[in-house]
């Protein structure tokens, strides 16, 4: 993520360190589907694919991927949800 995103406000969280593909992408999917449009979650994952996939995802599925930082041994991903 650039300092442009600077204070974005994360709906919610999902952890999905420890998970192979395609179970981080799959756990995102799940929870982007409760929120309401323009809510922004964040993705932990520490499976090395998840650096494609969730970017991948974001395109195939019309989502706006923000960005991606290292975070303690694994990633953090953004997620804006679309309509």
């Amino acid at each position: 993520m650039d300092d442009g995103n600077a204070q974005i406000e994360i709906a919610a969280t999902v952890d999905a360190v420890g998970l192979l593909c395609p179970l981080p992408v799959l756990r995102a999917r799940k929870r982007l589907q409760a929120l309401a449009p323009g809510a922004v979650l964040r993705l932990l994952a520490s499976d090395p694919a998840a650096v494609i996939d969730v970017p991948h995802f974001c395109t195939q599925s019309g989502h706006e991927f923000l960005g991606c930082t290292d975070d303690d041994g694994h990633q953090a991903y953004l997620i804006r949800k679309t309509a």
